[in-house]
């Protein structure tokens, strides 16, 4: 009941968060009732005047850059060359905490198996042994679990950038791929016969599903090989937020195919850039260490 409760507050915080930066914070033009675009006009001062510090010192500049961009590699490349570039300068700057925070799922299994335990023992003898224990796995594996939490706060806001800067910047807003327009949103283009926006929207459900699924595999693949290289059995162990991770997947395929073709693009850009992120960091900084 406990753990319900937890998913279900984590549920509600993600999905806040998700309509925090969909573009409820976006201004808007109370004639047009569209979001505002940052154009080649829009100047520093401008933001600075009319909106805030956020969008002027972060959702411009990206605009801007990929305003610039577009004219010369396309839409699709502009926006996923700089989503690339926000995430290897934000990776760069949270290298230790990203780590960790793969590293807590590497060692799931090993912690459900501790609290499996000591599973109904309120006693407090046992429950200091079960926070020793978990205390122990955390030093073995060098790990520190507030650490693994700072990466999230500090690329939220990053990505809320990101993500508002795609939105109002005018080559975007104004653009075509493949000839579609990018203002569309995927429900439309598809139940007006236009079966590219259903591409779009699979790939992007695609990539989607691969990033929030790939760190649990990885994990469950590093426990097998353990449990084989000391000649035992492997456990399966139920994920902690497996219910959570499928609403939250639901819940954003619900919402992104009612966004704008080019909020599609972009989902599905950062949701490759997250799944070679995971791999990256997989690859060079737990699997090589251990």
């Amino acid at each position: 009941m406990k753990n319900r409760k937890k998913q279900l507050l984590l549920l509600l915080v993600f999905v806040a968060l998700l309509f925090l930066a969909s573009g409820c914070t976006a201004p808007v033009d109370p004639e047009t009732k569209e979001v505002i675009q940052i154009t080649s006009d829009t100047t520093f001062k401008y933001m600075m005047a009319n909106e805030n510090w956020f969008s002027a010192f972060f959702v411009f500049p990206l605009s801007k850059l990929i305003n610039f961009l577009t004219p010369y590699v396309g839409v699709a490349l502009s926006i996923s060359v700089v989503t690339l570039l926000v995430h290897i300068i934000t990776l760069i700057f949270t290298i230790k905490s990203t780590v960790m925070t793969q590293k807590m799922q590497v060692i799931q299994p090993e912690m459900n198996r501790i609290q499996k335990k000591y599973e109904g023992k309120t006693d407090e003898r046992s429950q200091m042994a079960q926070a020793q224990e978990l205390q122990r796995l955390y030093k073995d594996n060098g790990i520190n679990p507030f650490g693994a939490i700072i990466s999230s706060f500090i690329q939220l806001p990053i990505i809320m950038a990101i993500y508002l800067s795609v939105q109002r910047a005018e080559t975007v807003v104004n653009g075509t791929m493949w000839g579609l327009s990018l203002k569309e949103t995927p429900l439309h283009g598809i139940m007006s016969g236009q079966w590219l926006y259903l591409v779009i929207f699979v790939f992007m459900a695609l990539c989607q599903i691969g990033s929030m699924m790939l760190p649990q595999f990885l994990a469950t693949q590093k426990a097998k090989k353990e449990a084989a290289a000391h000649h035992r059995k492997y456990e399966k162990t139920k994920q902690p937020g497996g219910n959570m991770m499928i609403y939250m997947m639901v819940f954003i395929l619900v919402i992104s195919i009612n966004w704008p073709a080019a909020m599609t693009i972009y989902w599905a850009v950062s949701s490759l850039v997250m799944i070679f992120k995971t791999l990256f960091v997989q690859l060079i900084y737990i699997d090589k260490k251990s």
